[in-house]
């Protein structure tokens, strides 16, 4: 008989057990434990809209399987779709977009992980602020790049500026990623700074990826892409994805707008990794680009922009204070360091005592991560009041 070796004994990739887990999940692990015993729980602690994925999307999916439309696509994507986008970035964000480069991608983790392949050789630096979306951080590191890494806070608004690249400029840095409006933030950069930084980085041939996913999602001035910049450099590259202002967030589709040049590598690269994103959600996205779609997702984005300020609103009546105010997404970045220095263990207490499930900031950010939480505003306003005056009672019982 040949011997049996367990399987916990054979080698790993020291790349991947070096991957940290994301709290957030971990958190909602214990939210639904808690649920199933019968406990109140009041989720804000993922980013995901709570609304369903539009009828008419689900409808235009539908009708594409039973055409029998479920085979391959193209890898760049349904030709169809990618030109509905070129055309939606010029009604949407007054951005003239040539659809030969935009590639469809499942999700926009797909397209974050194709460009850093594209771009990065192991050794490879790239710069990116402190918080920031943890699967940058990770991508980098799986591809053996080096993560330079630059502690924001609310004095920046938790963005990076054209000023900290200018400081911490270091001459051999591959790629430069930001996002506007950010998670954990909710914070934007200023279109004329973005544009400056490109222009910066531009002469120093170094990329700029400028993470879009939230855009749409912007309360009190209109949404705005970077690609609307006339004399745009050739150096940006711009990811967006269906979930967060379509709300598609399981059909898992996404995409990227690059250079020319790059797009036969980004081809390449899609045709070993995946091959094409899910057809049946090609045909929804398609569906939910139309007038009355965007209609409808605009009444959502209303109620977002009205929870926004009702959990602002709640917070600051409670006493609470914030040192910063979201003006995108979904998301409330809160310094709690007057409570606790140890975020993650404060979660945990919140969830167990009063039933709101909020993440850690320890998943965003290395520098100030244990002294700050997120609060998604992904539930009804009245929940959000309720949730808030759960974690006041909370806190002032503290000793």
């Amino acid at each position: 008989m040949p011997t049996k070796i367990p399987a916990h004994t054979l080698p790993l990739s020291r790349s991947a057990q070096s991957i940290a887990p994301f709290r957030v999940m971990k958190i909602l692990g214990e939210a639904k434990a808690l649920e199933a015993q019968g406990r109140d729980i009041i989720h804000m602690e993922i980013g995901e809209p709570d609304f369903p994925s539009l009828a008419c999307v689900n409808e235009a999916a539908f009708a594409a399987t039973q055409q029998g439309l479920t085979h391959y696509t193209p890898t760049l994507g349904l030709p169809a779709l990618r030109q509905k986008l070129a055309e939606f970035y010029g009604h949407f964000y007054q951005a003239h977009v040539d659809a030969a480069r935009i590639l469809i991608t499942p999700g926009s983790s797909s397209a974050l992980q194709l460009t850093l392949t594209a771009l990065l050789n192991p050794g490879d630096k790239v710069l990116m602020g402190d918080p920031t979306y943890p699967c940058n951080r990770q991508f980098v590191e799986l591809l053996h790049g080096q993560v330079v890494s630059v502690a924001l806070n609310e004095s920046c608004n938790y963005q990076l500026t054209l000023a900290q690249l200018q400081r911490h400029w270091q001459a051999d840095i591959k790629a430069v990623m930001v996002a506007t409006p950010a998670n954990p933030t909710g914070t934007l950069i200023e279109q004329s700074e973005l544009f400056a930084m490109a222009q910066f980085l531009a002469e120093r041939n170094t990329w700029l990826i400028v993470d879009e996913i939230y855009q749409g999602l912007v309360y009190g001035r209109p949404a705005e892409s970077v690609l609307a910049h006339a004399g745009l450099p050739d150096n940006v590259i711009v990811i967006n994805s269906f979930s967060k202002f379509f709300g598609m967030t399981g059909w898992r589709l996404g995409w990227c707008i690059a250079p020319l040049a790059l797009m036969p590598i980004l081809d390449r690269l899609a045709q070993n990794l995946y091959l094409a994103a899910p057809t049946p959600s090609q045909y929804g996205a398609l569906r939910v680009l139309e007038a009355d779609a965007l209609a409808e997702l605009e009444q959502r984005r209303q109620i977002f922009e009205r929870r926004r300020q009702v959990l602002i609103e709640s917070m600051q009546q409670a006493g609470f204070k914030l040192k910063t105010q979201p003006q995108g997404a979904f998301y409330l970045y809160w310094d709690v360091s007057d409570y606790t220095d140890n975020a993650e263990a404060l979660a945990v207490d919140i969830l167990e005592k009063t039933g709101v499930a909020l993440t850690p900031g320890t998943d965003f950010g290395k520098q100030e991560g244990h002294h700050h939480l997120r609060l998604a505003y992904t539930t009804e306003e009245k929940r959000l009041i309720e949730a808030v005056q759960r974690i006041k009672t909370f806190l002032s019982a503290l000793p």
